[in-house]
């Protein structure tokens, strides 16, 4: 699953997913959109709800901050595939 929410200059995104063995990563991405600034954090979850409470936890905080969800798409739909992408390309930095 991703979400991803923005303002008129900051953008955050969140992609749940299994890795190789089974675990359920949280991952975070964070910055201003149109430049290099930002961040990425992976958590591991004991499980996939507590993987959806803290994506619950996520959105409370975002809406707080005036930020709009923009997307919510699995990793299988062509959104998904390139919000996916998107994120490989914050680790590679």
């Amino acid at each position: 699953m991703i979400v991803r929410w923005e303002s008129d200059h900051d953008y955050v995104l969140v992609h749940i997913h299994q890795d190789m063995f089974g675990d359920w990563i949280f991952s975070r991405a964070w910055g201003q959109i149109g430049t290099q600034f930002g961040g990425l954090k992976h958590q591991l979850a004991d499980d996939h709800d507590q993987a959806l409470m803290w994506l619950a936890d996520e959105t409370t905080i975002q809406a707080s901050r005036g930020l709009r969800k923009v997307l919510e798409v699995e990793d299988e739909s062509t959104e998904g595939q390139a919000a996916v992408h998107q994120l490989s390309l914050l680790g590679n930095g």
